[in-house]
């Protein structure tokens, strides 16, 4: 019995339901008509404040609603970080004094060609691509500071010696000569190996070799003592060969502008540059038997001391009249 009650209960509850909500219905769209059928009358009356509040309404919504929209919606946020990082690879260059994009901090893959403007120098370049001076100069075997507007500079990708291979030579080899270890050539993600087990080298590849230096060539030395190299053939107005092979015995300071170059085996002496032998003789003092050779540019070449027992050349350089030193001069 109490389960039949419970069930006639149920069912009568459900259509006393259904018949509120059907009578709230008929309800609500009695007076949505007599609504519409005012605005319809006093359109002219009502319609532009109705249009104007409808708008302040929207404009509100947007105002509150925005904020909690962006924040939650993830395709928007994406795009903001997206829009975040493309924007902050804009800043100040100090050395063209304007907004410019700055070097990624990505590895470069190869060499890239930049050609000077006015203003730059090496190091400002050296540092604007976040390579060394000295690699800057080994990579392009400048010697001195001097660069030019519109001289095309190559930059190496880091900081090191660019390499190109010979036959023969291996990793071990090339980090010997550049004073670095082999493992920063391998870790160098650039380089490429014939071999990754290996790590064999081609032929003729460019091999980028970080941190590795190139040291100065140095004169030859024996005892101590440097070899002046005769060159003999090479002439030019106003270029300088070695006159003669030997020990220098004496450098040139300020009260003797000249080298004094010793050889007990008198070997040839050399005019040093083209030109004229204006005098020839020998004296009882100072420069002993010797030689003036004026070149017709205002240069004089002087080459002493070319007789005696236990022979050395003092050999001297003159322009306008005035002594030169010739380490100044030679090639």
């Amino acid at each position: 019995m109490l389960r039949q009650e419970i069930k006639e209960f149920v069912i009568f509850l459900k259509d006393y339901g259904m018949s509120r909500v059907f009578q709230w219905g008929r309800d609500f769209e009695k007076t949505k008509d007599i609504v519409v059928a005012f605005l319809i009358v006093k359109r002219g009356k009502y319609s532009s404040s109705f249009l104007n509040t409808s708008f302040l309404l929207i404009v509100a919504t947007a105002f509150i609603a925005g904020p909690i929209i962006v924040q939650n919606n993830p395709f928007i946020l994406r795009l903001n970080q997206s829009s975040k990082i493309q924007t902050s690879v804009l800043s100040y260059d100090p050395y063209e004094n304007s907004l410019s994009t700055i070097i990624s901090a990505k590895p470069r893959d190869k060499i890239v060609d930049y050609k000077v403007v006015s203003g730059d120098t090496l190091e400002s370049i050296a540092k604007r691509f976040d390579v060394s001076l000295d690699s800057i100069k080994w990579a392009n075997s400048i010697k001195s500071d001097v660069i030019k507007p519109d001289q095309i500079i190559k930059i190496p990708p880091v900081t090191g010696v660019v390499h190109k291979v010979i036959a023969g030579e291996n990793i071990y080899t090339i980090a010997k000569k550049y004073q670095t270890s082999a493992q920063n050539i391998v870790n160098f993600p650039f380089n490429d190996f014939t071999d990754l087990e290996t790590f064999s080298l081609q032929s003729g590849q460019t091999l980028y070799v970080p941190d590795g230096v190139i040291e100065e060539e140095q004169p030859k030395y024996s005892g101590g003592q440097f070899f002046a190299q005769i060159q003999a053939g090479v002439h030019g107005s106003s270029n300088f060969i070695w006159p003669t092979s030997g020990v220098i015995t004496q450098y040139a300071i300020w009260y003797h502008q000249a080298l004094d170059i010793a050889n007990p085996s008198q070997p040839p002496v050399l005019a040093s540059d083209t030109g004229t032998v204006i005098y020839a003789g020998c004296l009882n003092w100072g420069y002993g038997c010797h030689i003036i050779i004026d070149h017709a540019n205002g240069y004089q070449t002087l080459y002493g001391h070319l007789s005696s027992i236990g022979a050395h050349l003092h050999f001297e350089i003159r322009n306008g009249g005035v002594l030169q030193n010739p380490l100044s001069y030679l090639k």
